[in-house]
């Protein structure tokens, strides 16, 4: 699969080509046994059957997979946007020549953390990543150096919150980084393209054969396609809206 699991657009024609293909190729070699016994045709339908709800169990799976990560992420979207929410008001702990700047760095940091959620070009994302971490290490120095100047329990809570600031970026990224594994991928492909090959290979009735060869892979690349694009959290249509941080952004505005 390579990065094809990243454009799901590439995924849906790459699947109905590969079944859709095994299919004929099934369909070749079932009509070199034309004359079966009915006990074996018997034996190739239950294989058959038994190969589909294989098939039809790895979709679920890998489908619930996706899911659990599409969840994950936006709950650590929720998380960051509640965690600079919080750092915003415990600012107001710090003395007031740090508090100022303290508030300034986290606006911005809070329009670069939209930005990550909304960016899809890769050049962008990595300036992005670069404006990051360098208001990381701004924001880290803002409250460190006045709660080292003056060490206080009122001055640990801003600390604390900075640290949960910055904490919750690293699950964000690592959760963005959890994609659906490529060996799934590879067992849904293998056994997808098994399946095909044994329906046209069991097909006899020529009217039923036609819409089988067709309808199978159809299905097959709709749902591996659904698969990719909930997996896919940049590239796809289904994507994690940055609400929680859209809604942030606005309030810290009337602040």
């Amino acid at each position: 699969m390579g990065h094809l699991d990243r454009h799901p657009l590439i995924v849906l024609p790459l699947s109905f080509l590969l079944t859709w293909l095994s299919a004929g190729i099934g369909l070749s070699f079932g009509k070199r046994q034309l004359n079966l016994d009915e006990d074996v045709r018997k034996d190739l339908d239950l294989i058959v059957a038994a190969t589909l709800t294989l098939l039809g169990l790895i979709i679920g799976f890998s489908f619930s997979m996706a899911i659990s990560r599409y969840d994950q992420r936006k709950i650590y979207e929720e998380g960051e946007a509640n965690a600079i929410g919080t750092e915003y008001l415990r600012a107001d702990l710090l003395p007031a020549a740090d508090r100022a700047n303290v508030r300034a760095l986290l606006r911005n940091y809070l329009d670069q953390r939209v930005l990550f959620y909304e960016t899809r070009n890769e050049n962008a994302l990595r300036q992005i990543d670069a404006s990051t971490a360098k208001l990381q290490t701004e924001l880290w120095s803002a409250v460190e150096t006045p709660a080292g100047a003056q060490p206080s329990p009122v001055l640990a809570l801003a600390v604390s919150g900075m640290n949960d600031v910055l904490n919750s970026q690293g699950y964000t990224q690592a959760a963005w980084w959890n994609r659906i594994p490529l060996g799934a991928w590879f067992l849904m492909i293998a056994v997808a393209i098994c399946s095909n090959f044994l329906i046209g290979y069991a097909s006899h009735d020529k009217g039923v054969r036609n819409i089988r060869l067709l309808v199978l892979p159809f299905v097959l690349c709709i749902a591996f396609y659904a698969i990719a694009d909930i997996d896919s959290p940049r590239r796809g249509i289904i994507r994690i809206y940055p609400q929680n941080l859209i809604s942030l952004v606005q309030s810290l505005q009337g602040h």
